[in-house]
């Protein structure tokens, strides 16, 4: 009996088993699958605005003399004295001496030539007196034949006129070279390089220093050709007045650990473009760089200086200005329409720069466009616009706007 029952009881405990499983299983409800919804996402949008735009066109150079001159000695002697201004960084007028060079050689050479002078000058009035005499006594004779010019002494007359002459000439070489001793600025400037110094001898043609104009600066501005049609006159390469360009332009620099901005003129273009780079060089001046009548707080524009410029353009008549990140590939942009759907639409590109596109057709007043920096996008796609209140709290550490799945 006891055998029987091992054997028939685990047979009934998996029957029991298994016939409680069939139960539940069929017992169990029936579940439906409900298909995945996935909500469209949720991005930031404009409202189109046409509006006027003031067109700039960004540039950088670095500020250099209008003129730059090596001054030289047009004699030679001994270096005797030189101005205070005359080191790096000195200033000087124009007219003051810069440099004196031991005078002493001219100065006799000058009494010479004054000597000579008078002394031909003496000759010169005895043969004019002997030429009168002659032709008197050849009046007196009663001769009527035409004398011989050498007893009318003309031959010696003429030539004591040429050696006053001479004698005169070499005077006022005398004269020249010793102003040239004193040796002064050819114009308003300021000491580049200094080359010579107290005690040291000159030659002709010796490099003194390197000297440069302050009495405006310059900065030679390369922009893009395609560019050119921004400004607002037409670049002829040939403007004879300066001034009839007039365009404004804006200098800025980081001096002294300090935001500086000086305003300037387009004065010219440079008549040639660049073939590799495409760019062509416009001049900006800017009047009186080192004056002493701008403010107390700005440095001067100073030669060296390396400047950003902001040259002003023409005034865009009711275009778009938008976000770059709004900008696609191929020049297009999203609209959105009233069912909040996407649709592709093809611009027309005026200007733009790291942060601005400026728009000039394409885009009709009113229409919304979508500012979110979306990756996967098909014509046609549903998106949820944000309201006021949740753009004004979208946050961006790179300054695009997040793209929220909820």
């Amino acid at each position: 009996m006891n055998k029987k029952l091992k054997f028939f009881l685990p047979v009934i405990i998996i029957a029991i088993g298994l016939i409680s499983a069939m139960v539940m299983i069929k017992s169990r409800p029936k579940i439906q699958a409900k298909p995945v919804t996935f909500p469209a996402p949720l991005v930031r949008a404009k409202v189109i605005e046409l509006q006027d735009f003031q067109l700039t066109i960004k540039s950088q150079g670095t500020v250099s003399p209008r003129t730059e001159s090596e001054l030289f000695s047009q004699v030679s002697g001994q270096v005797t004295e030189v101005s205070v201004q005359f080191a790096p960084g000195g200033f000087f007028e124009r007219g003051e001496v810069l440099v004196k060079v031991d005078p002493r050689d001219y100065e006799l050479a000058l009494s010479r030539w004054k000597a000579q002078v008078a002394q031909a000058k003496l000759r010169l009035t005895q043969e004019q007196e002997e030429a009168s005499i002659a032709q008197s006594e050849w009046k007196r004779l009663g001769k009527k034949e035409q004398p011989n010019p050498l007893v009318l002494r003309e031959p010696q007359l003429a030539e004591a006129r040429a050696s006053l002459e001479g004698a005169q000439a070499n005077l006022k070489q005398a004269e020249l070279n010793l102003q040239r001793t004193r040796i002064r600025a050819p114009y308003n400037g300021r000491v580049r390089t200094k080359k010579v110094d107290l005690g040291q001898y000159v030659s002709p043609g010796a490099a003194l220093a390197t000297i440069y104009a302050v009495d405006y600066a310059e900065v030679r501005l390369p922009v893009p050709d395609n560019e050119m049609g921004y400004l607002e006159c037409c670049l002829d390469y040939r403007s004879k007045n300066p001034a009839t360009l007039n365009i404004d332009v804006t200098l800025k620099a980081n001096y002294a650990g300090g935001d500086y901005r000086w305003a300037g003129k387009i004065v010219r273009v440079e008549g040639e473009i660049d073939p590799l780079s495409h760019m062509i060089t416009l001049v900006a001046r800017v009047e009186d760089p080192y004056g002493r009548d701008q403010r107390s707080d700005r440095p001067p524009l100073a030669v060296g200086l390396f400047v950003e410029a902001e040259i002003e353009g023409k005034r865009a008549r009711d275009v778009v200005v938008i976000p770059r990140s709004a900008l696609r590939v191929n020049d297009n942009v999203l609209v959105i329409d009233e069912e909040n759907k996407l649709h592709f639409r093809a611009v027309e590109v005026l200007s733009k720069d790291s942060d601005t596109v400026i728009i000039s057709s394409g885009l009709e007043q009113g229409e919304r466009i979508c500012l979110s920096p979306l990756e996967a996008v098909v014509e046609g796609m549903k998106v949820r616009v944000m309201s006021e209140a949740e753009s004004s709290n979208v946050s961006s550490a790179d300054g695009y706007m997040d793209v929220r799945n909820d």
